[in-house]
């Protein structure tokens, strides 16, 4: 339940993030992060649901979160919402090593959902996604915290 509570919460930052990724994205741009946004909303709709259905309260998401970085205009955007990705799939790595079942399948296709995600906004992929100390990044990610 830990770690679906974590995947969980690390949606609605994931929400929360890509409201900020909307305001300072270019134009042209706009489309992906929607599309983004609305990935993670309907995740994040679908995990509350399974929290619910194993008979726990799901995680509400922070009355506001931390930025870890100004991000004033487009370029930061994309870097943010490229650090929103891989920090979502850090947290779906960790259900997927927790999970049985389905909910395994699902955790590791939004995963991989994430990872692709995160090479389109940065442009250049990891080896390893979701596993921070493979890939060679830091363990303090960029993402919204409560």
């Amino acid at each position: 339940m830990k770690a679906l509570q974590a995947a969980l919460a690390a949606e609605h930052a994931a929400v929360y993030g890509y409201g900020v990724v909307g305001g300072r994205i270019r134009a042209e741009q706009r489309s992906e992060a929607r599309a983004a946004y609305d990935a993670h909303r309907a995740r994040r709709d679908a995990l509350a649901r399974e929290v619910r259905d194993l008979g726990a309260e799901p995680v509400a998401a922070s009355a506001a979160y931390a930025l870890p970085f100004p991000v004033p205009d487009s370029a930061a955007a994309v870097r943010f919402a490229a650090g929103l990705e891989d920090r979502v799939a850090g947290v779906y790595s960790d259900l997927v090593r927790a999970a049985e079942g389905p909910l395994r399948g699902t955790a590791a296709e939004a995963l991989r959902e994430a990872a692709v995600r995160a090479v389109r906004w940065r442009g250049e992929s990891v080896a390893f996604p979701g596993l921070a100390e493979r890939a060679g990044t830091a363990s303090a990610s960029p993402a919204p915290t409560a």
